[in-house]
C-alpha cells in the first residue's frame, strides 16, 4: 500500500502546452481516404500487425512490407477501412489465437523500425506516440494504446498501458517495476462512440501520457533501466470468453510516432 501512494503522490496533472501536436492529428483525420486500404491512410511501414488468428500460441502476424500502400494488406473481420469515414478500423473478439503470454486475444500495431527490424529503443531520447481514435464497442476493458518492455531483462509486460471501459473510463495502467503489477489511474471519462486523443511521451527517466489536452507526468523507476522499449496501438481486448461475437471494436483517425 505505501508503494502505491508513493507513486501516486509523484504524478501531477497539468494542462498541455503543445497543442499543436493533437492540432496535426485532426488535419490528418480530415484527409482519410475511405476506399483504400488502412496503409493508405497511415504509415504502416513502421508497423506490424498481430491478428487473433493462427495456430494456438502464435497469433498470425502482418509485416510493414505487406501493410503498407493504398493497396496494402486488409482483413474483412479484424483489420479494416471503415467506408464511411476512412478510420482504421481493429476488432478483437473475447475468442481468438493469444500469444504464450496473454488470455486475451487482439488485433493491434507493434512498432517496427524503417527496415523492418523490431523496434527497439532506448530510454534516452525523446519519443512520442500520438492518436486520435474512438472506441464504438467494448465488453468490458481493451488496451488502445501501449509502450511496452523489450529486450534488456526476462519481463515482457509494459510499460504503462492505456486502458477504455465500457462505462467511458480512460485508466493509465503503470507498472511498478518490472516484476511487479500496474498501478491503475483513471484520467477521464470520453462516451463511447466518441472520438479522442492520447499522446505518450517516454524521454530518460520521465514519461507523460496526455488524454485531450490534459498530461499526466511521472517519473520511471530506475528499476526499467536496463530495459528498452517500444509501442504498441490498437485493439487488445482485456476480457475473453467463448464469444466470436463479444469484444472491442476501435477506430483510429490518426497514429504517428516520433523519435528524436
Amino acid at each position: 500500500m505505501r508503494k502505491r501512494t508513493l507513486l501516486a503522490a509523484a504524478l501531477s496533472t497539468v494542462v498541455v502546452g503543445g497543442l499543436g501536436l493533437l492540432g496535426v492529428t485532426n488535419a490528418n483525420a480530415a484527409a482519410l481516404n475511405p476506399a483504400v486500404a488502412p496503409g493508405g491512410n497511415f504509415n504502416l511501414s513502421v508497423w506490424s500487425l498481430q491478428l487473433p488468428i493462427g495456430s494456438p500460441g502464435s497469433p498470425e502476424t502482418i509485416s510493414p512490407a505487406r501493410l503498407k500502400g493504398a493497396n496494402g494488406y486488409t482483413n474483412p473481420s479484424y483489420f479494416w477501412t471503415d467506408k464511411n469515414d476512412g478510420s482504421m478500423t481493429f476488432w478483437a473478439p473475447e475468442k481468438g489465437v493469444t500469444t504464450p503470454n496473454s488470455n486475451y486475444a487482439r488485433s493491434e500495431l507493434r512498432e517496427m523500425n524503417a527496415n523492418g527490424s523490431a523496434a527497439d529503443w532506448p530510454l534516452a531520447g525523446n519519443h512520442t506516440l500520438s492518436a486520435e481514435l474512438r472506441v464504438v464497442s467494448v465488453t468490458k476493458n481493451v488496451a488502445v494504446g501501449q509502450v511496452k518492455l523489450g529486450s534488456g531483462g526476462t519481463s515482457t509486460k509494459p510499460l504503462l498501458e492505456l486502458y477504455y471501459r465500457a462505462n467511458g473510463d480512460i485508466y493509465l495502467g503503470q507498472q511498478r517495476s518490472p516484476t511487479d503489477g500496474q498501478t491503475l489511474h483513471k484520467l477521464g471519462n470520453v462516451p463511447l462512440g466518441q472520438r479522442w486523443t492520447y499522446v505518450f511521451n517516454v524521454s530518460g527517466n520521465r514519461a507523460s501520457l496526455t488524454i485531450n489536452g490534459s498530461t499526466t507526468n511521472y517519473t520511471i523507476p530506475s528499476s526499467f533501466n536496463p530495459y528498452k522499449q517500444y509501442f504498441k496501438a490498437g485493439s487488445y481486448n482485456q476480457s475473453s470468453s467463448e464469444s466470436t461475437t463479444n469484444g472491442a471494436k476501435v477506430k483510429f483517425y490518426s497514429l504517428t510516432i516520433r523519435h528524436g
